[in-house]
């Protein structure tokens, strides 16, 4: 994904015209460049391959190849590095889910701020991901029933959704978590507590005064010490063992 100071390129997916020019003009604005449109999941997959698109914002319900097929196609392709970003009018767990497992960076709802759409974006292309807040705090109330989760960022997601498993529920299941935390370094232990609080690595990095490639270092070796394969797993972690 983009690293350079050039401006981010985007593919749009969408099969209503009118809300692809919408989405163009939102991020155009903002100094993103749009770089190609399509109407299906197959077509999204063959202009991702043809255009490179730092990200692809992705309708689901779509005529043909619908947006989690679309999405599973890039997430597969090695040759890309472009992450995706589920944007629907429908809020219904089974796409969230289905998204995730497919590979998707992030899911937000037409119904969001423009200014969301635009975060959406960057964060993804910076290797991050972002939930739509609503959809966060059902996350963790389905991975993490017994638990109350605490207000949550936008800013947060998984750092590898297509790692995930699958429960019969139709939900991904988390990585198993370990009765005893394991030895973590207070450091290490204050980036996973933000973590659980679903906060984004440039947030963490303000919130402890450090640099954000620091944070992502801390961030991995969390994930590995947990032995948790994503971001989601890490913020359920973090709540099942009190730490948020």
């Amino acid at each position: 994904m983009s690293i350079d100071t050039a401006p981010l390129r985007v593919l749009l997916v969408d099969d209503h015209a009118v809300v692809r020019t919408g989405f163009r003009m939102i991020l155009e604005a903002a100094g993103i460049e749009v770089v190609g449109e399509a109407a299906n999941g197959a077509d999204a997959a063959a202009a991702a391959s043809a255009l490179r698109p730092d990200v692809v914002c992705m309708d689901v319900q779509m005529p043909g190849v619908d947006g989690i097929e679309g999405t599973r196609r890039i997430v597969a392709d090695d040759t890309l590095d472009t992450a995706v970003v589920i944007v629907t009018t429908f809020d219904r767990d089974d796409y969230l889910f289905q998204a995730l497992q497919a590979g998707a960076s992030g899911f937000l709802l037409k119904n969001a701020d423009p200014d969301d759409l635009v975060t959406a974006v960057r964060v993804a292309a910076a290797g991050d991901a972002l939930l739509a807040p609503e959809v966060t705090r059902r996350v963790i109330a389905r991975f993490a029933p017994n638990t109350a989760p605490a207000a949550m960022s936008a800013n947060a997601a998984p750092a590898n959704p297509a790692g995930l498993g699958r429960a019969p529920s139709g939900a991904p299941a988390p990585s198993a978590a370990p009765a005893v935390i394991p030895d973590l370094t207070e450091r290490e232990r204050e980036v996973l507590a933000l973590v659980g609080q679903a906060l984004s690595n440039a947030e963490i990095a303000q919130r402890l005064y450090i640099g954000e490639a620091t944070v992502k270092t801390h961030v991995s070796n969390v994930l590995q010490k947990l032995g948790a394969r994503d971001r989601v797993a890490a913020v359920v972690y973090a709540h099942r063992h009190g730490l948020v």
